[in-house]
């Protein structure tokens, strides 16, 4: 057989692989960019949706048992590319962050801001360069919850004497807030343009630099700031967070229903204080209500992509100014966070699977 009708197969062989998050064949996905064989190694190169790293090995195994079904002796080398997304207008300070992700909930109290916190520690450990944005203006939580209270923003000018802010590092995540900027007591005090302006401030005066991902941990409601978030960034989708009551249910429809509108997907749900474990006895508690998070992401026709306990720890860590997935006590709560994390790039990865998404439109 001929080095070009062997590499025809081979790359037939690789195209029947399927992508263990997609559940769809290579082949279909056109991710089999090239098969070479070149001095008796196979040379594979595949372009894949992103994000890729956790998936990454686990789909080289599979394409090197389809390859040694046919050269089992053969040196395999595997090359990798992520495919690129297209997307729309994005502010110079974000030209090079991959993945920008809103964190929301509608209803204040729901723990969205120990989420996010957690949740961007958690992408960091698994190896991701990471940037979280807290975007309430009037009650910012990130100095609290990663330990840098009263640490002010450190700034330099630009080329054309504009300052920009350098974002704090802190668990390997990089943290811009309006709370470094005002005093702990003081109150930012501001109507709807003001509020939206310093909000774009902390979007396009910080030096974000290079990011697989960006969070933007959003404040309550469906107000300004979201809105100019949805018009100015091209979010690749946003992660909603509630607790299993009525209550909070309702407002994150509504919430879910504002994202709609502005063309911006819900990549899932995470139900948050779903359940609490007696510490004596191991009894499983369902103080908010029971499977609030799943029958509302089955009405909204996207996933449930964690549920995360009632938990002593996250109060204490959040308090210490700990991510409770750096906690020492905090094993288990890494293991969870670590899940989660997983399950949104999965849902990214759909996403992107399903669509090349157009720029966000406000319809009023």
């Amino acid at each position: 057989m001929d080095t070009a009708a062997l590499a025809d197969q081979l790359r037939q062989r690789v195209a029947q692989v399927r992508d263990p998050e997609l559940g769809v064949p290579l082949g279909e996905l056109n991710a089999v960019h090239a098969v070479r064989l070149r001095d008796g190694c196979v040379e594979l190169y595949l372009e894949l949706i992103p994000p890729v790293r956790w998936i990454a090995q686990q789909l080289e195994q599979a394409c090197r048992l389809a390859i040694a079904e046919l050269l089992p002796e053969a040196p395999v080398e595997i090359y990798v590319r992520e495919r690129e997304i297209p997307r729309g207008s994005t502010p110079p300070s974000l030209s090079e962050v991959k993945h920008m992700l809103a964190i929301a909930s509608g209803k204040g109290g729901v723990g969205k801001s120990t989420v996010a916190a957690n949740l961007a520690v958690a992408l960091a450990q698994a190896g991701a360069t990471v940037g979280l944005l807290d975007a309430d203006i009037y009650g910012p939580s990130a100095p609290t919850l990663f330990g840098l209270q009263g640490m002010p923003l450190h700034a330099r000018k630009d080329e054309h004497g504009r300052v920009i802010g350098i974002p704090h590092q802190r668990y390997g995540v990089r943290v811009a807030s309006m709370g470094f900027v005002l005093q702990r007591d003081q109150a930012a005090i501001l109507r709807g343009p003001l509020l939206a302006g310093y909000f774009m401030t902390l979007v396009e005066q910080v030096d974000w630099g290079q990011l697989d991902f960006l969070l933007f941990d959003l404040p309550p409601g469906t107000g300004d700031i979201h809105l100019t978030l949805a018009q100015k960034v091209p979010l690749t989708g946003v992660v909603l967070v509630t607790t299993p009551q009525e209550l909070a249910l309702a407002d994150v429809r509504r919430s879910a229903a504002m994202f709609h509108r502005v063309n911006v997907a819900v990549l899932g749900i995470v139900e948050n204080m779903s359940y609490f474990t007696c510490s004596r006895c191991g009894h499983r508690e369902f103080p908010f209500g029971e499977s609030g998070g799943e029958r509302l992401a089955e009405e909204l026709q996207t996933v449930l992509l964690g549920q995360l306990p009632l938990d002593p720890l996250l109060q204490r860590a959040s308090d210490e100014g700990i991510p409770a997935v750096e906690h020492p006590a905090g094993a288990h709560m890494r293991a969870l966070f670590a899940e989660l994390a997983r399950c949104v790039v999965r849902e990214i990865r759909r996403h992107y699977a399903r669509t090349a998404a157009p720029p966000p439109e406000i319809q009023l």
